[in-house]
Parts: C-alpha cells; structure tokens; sequence
C-alpha cells in the first residue's frame, strides 16, 4: 500500500474519531454514541484534498475537517484541505521596512485540487512561508503585482530556498510588462539571474537541475481582465492597478465556484469595482491615514497625504470601496501593526463599512468554501526544521557537482582529511 492510501485511511479515520467525539451524549444519565453512517464515511473521503497528497514533515497525520467545526488556531499540516475548499495565508502584510511581526507583502493560496499559488512574495516572506513547512515540490508559481521590493524583494530567497527544500522543476514568474521594458518583468528576472548567477552556478549538480531554472511569463499591465494562468481548473486574470509608476496589476483567481481578488498597491479604480464584484474574499490595501503615516515615517503631512490617498488607499477610501463591493470578506493589508494606527485604521473604515472584515495580520489564515467562510490565525514552531523532500525531488537529474580551480584547492590544508566520499544515493 502506497503513502497516499495509508494517508486516506489516516483522514477517513480521523474524521470518524471527529465524529465519535462530537457524536457523544449524555441523555438521562446514560451514554449514547451516534455512530458514523456510510454517507459520514463519504464525506471524510470527500474531505480528502491537496493535504493528503502533499509530502508531510514526519511526525504529521493530517485531519479532516468534520461539519465545518476548524480548531480555534490553524497548525500547519495537521489539517486536510477540503477537495472544494481555498485556504489563504498572509505571509506578508506590511511595510517595505518590515518589522519581525509584519514583514512585507505576499500571500499564499492553496486550492483543494493540489495547486499552490503565490501572490507577491515581498521582503521577509519566505521565512513564513518557511515556517508553514509546505511541500515545496508544488510551489511553482508567482503572481507578481508590481516591482517593488516590498512585492517581489523575496523572490531570490524563494527560487533558492525552495530549490533546496524539495523544488526540482522551474519555477515560474508571472509579472506584468512596464511603461519600458527595462521597467518590466522580463528585464527584472534578467537581472535577479544575472545578480545571484554564483549561487545558481554553485548549486546546479547539487540540486536537481531543472529547479535552477527561471521561467518569465510576462504580459500586458494594461490588459483588462485577461488570462494571465489557466490549468487544472484555475483561472487568473489581471487588470491595471494605479500605483506609482504604469506596470501595477491587480489579480483575480477563480476556482471551483470561488473568487480570491489581490488588490496589489493600488488607488481605488474602476477596474477594481468591475473586475472584482462577485469576490468571495477580496483582498485590497488599507494603507495608514495621512497623519499616522508622517507620524511613523517622520514625514510632514503633504508627503504623507500624497502617499497615502494618491498611490495607496487609505481607510476611508478601502471601506466605500468594499461597501459598494460586498464581498463576502474584506481583507485590509498593508498598514503597519500598533495599537494606535489599528485604531486609526478601524475607525476609518467603519466610517463608512459595515460588512465583513479582517485586517490582515501575518500568519493569518483564511479558510473558503461556498457554505463557509472562517479567520484564525497559524500557530507555527519560529526553529522549524525544513520540510521533507519527495522521492521524485530525490530522484530528479542532476550533473555532477562542481569545484573550485586547482589554484584553489591547492591551499587545502594537509593537517585534515575528509572521509571516503560515499556513492550518490547510498
């Protein structure tokens, strides 16, 4: 019997115990158990998503989720995504001088069919990412909003990192063009290569060939609500952001019925209201007011108006945006965490909105389905030890592995001896 038979047979039977435990009564002083029905049986087998085919950490057996009844915090792979069920988690949710608890933007979506999806990957993201413990054999695929270094500032450490951590196809960089082309997406990939060809050079052999690779897919910024991706069900489209310079974007993404919309930085647009009505959760900046922010950056208070209500939205703004939206969620992001700005920013926002909302902490989690909509927040271990590898990672091809010039290897000290090199993959 294969991993993924056992891991099945792991979450059907969790979700029966599930079910034992809330199926326990106590009616006049006697103990009734509701046992589990066959239709109970078809829908832990039901339940059985991405999490179940996903390379787990040793030491985890994922659950299902059992009547919609989610644990208070999310723990990361102990959960099986629902088959028809999104999960997003904000990596990142704050400025371009991160903070250790607001490092900047990225968030990371996973669908119950298998597919992973990241949407920016700002600076300081890929150590939450990281702390997720996901299978990095899967994490493909960028969405880029703009080029800022707070958007895009990480995606170094993500081709590295998840090269090294069980990636071994190429990674892919969906980001739009530029006014210039030395201002799009393709001229950015080229110079982050070209910046870090050491490193690539270094560990090509080492790690599985095809994982050093850098695939750009680069499109029109001013395309409206065109395909950007498309496969296995998942549609993502784009349309124009207004941000500081041309070449911002926004996302939608569209699976199974349910609508995910990343804002990027943005001003309120009319793009914006047309493209993301019908959103399940919608996702849009909720930047600091003019006066919390030139108190924070030391500015004075025409700076901070002109970047708060020109290039970004502020509270106000994000609330009439979401207020004629009405999405089942709206998400706020992109502010700086302190009692007195989150303060400044609810207080903006309910001026003017009322419906359903979160302000984006990192690590927040955001389960959706079409019954279901549940906010929590991911409890994870800061010393985290990297996430398993799969056999295919294992088995990938690789050249052979490279060396210094004999210039160098010659000032190898003759008081040390290594050990015999064992044969590759014993």
């Amino acid at each position: 019997m294969n991993s993924r038979s056992w891991r099945k047979i792991s979450a059907i039977s969790a979700a029966l115990i599930g079910a034992l435990v809330f199926g326990i009564h106590v009616v006049e002083g006697r103990v009734q158990v509701d046992w589990p029905s066959i239709a109970l049986l078809e829908t832990a087998s039901a339940a059985e998503g991405s999490g179940a085919a996903d390379a787990m950490p040793r030491g985890r057996t994922p659950a299902a989720i059992v009547n919609g009844e989610y644990p208070a915090s999310y723990f990361p792979n102990t959960e099986i995504l629902g088959a028809d069920e999104m999960r997003i988690t904000a990596l990142g949710t704050g400025m371009p001088n991160q903070t250790k608890k607001a490092v900047s933007i990225s968030y990371f979506v996973e669908l119950g069919n298998g597919d992973k999806l990241l949407f920016d990957i700002g600076s300081g993201a890929m150590g939450n990412l990281f702390s997720l413990r996901p299978d990095f054999s899967k994490i493909d695929k960028v969405f880029a909003s703009h080029l800022h270094v707070d958007h895009v500032g990480d995606f170094m450490g993500l081709h590295i990192g998840s090269w090294l951590s069980g990636r071994y196809t190429p990674i892919h960089f969906y980001g739009p063009s530029g006014a210039t082309p030395e201002l799009g997406s393709k001229t950015f990939i080229a110079g982050m290569k070209q910046a870090y060809a050491w490193d690539i050079a270094t560990r090509s052999g080492a790690l599985p060939d095809a994982g050093g690779q850098i695939e750009v897919h680069e499109f029109n910024y001013l395309q409206e609500d065109e395909i950007v991706y498309q496969e296995n069900g998942v549609t993502v489209r784009s349309w124009p952001a207004i941000h500081s310079l041309d070449g911002a974007v926004s996302f939608s993404l569209e699976w199974n019925g349910l609508k995910y919309v990343f804002g990027g930085d943005t001003f309120p647009n009319k793009w914006y209201m047309k493209f993301a009505a019908g959103a399940d959760v919608a996702s849009h900046e909720c930047f600091l007011p003019p006066k919390a922010l030139a108190a924070y950056f030391g500015w004075d208070l025409a700076q901070a108006t002109y970047v708060s209500t020109r290039i970004h939205t502020e509270p106000q703004a994000f609330g009439k945006v979401m207020s004629t939206l009405k999405p089942r969620l709206a998400v706020g992001y992109h502010s700086v965490q302190s009692p007195e700005n989150n303060a400044a920013i609810m207080d903006g926002v309910r001026a003017v909105y009322d419906g359903p909302l979160a302000i984006a902490r990192d690590l927040m989690v955001i389960n959706v389905s079409k019954k279901t909509i549940k906010v929590r927040m991911a409890t994870v271990d800061e010393y985290v030890l990297p996430p398993d590898v799969t056999p295919a990672y294992v088995k990938a091809p690789r050249t052979d592995q490279k060396s210094p010039s004999e210039a160098v290897l010659k000032g190898k000290w003759d008081g040390y001896t290594p050990p015999p090199m064992p044969k590759r993959g014993q």
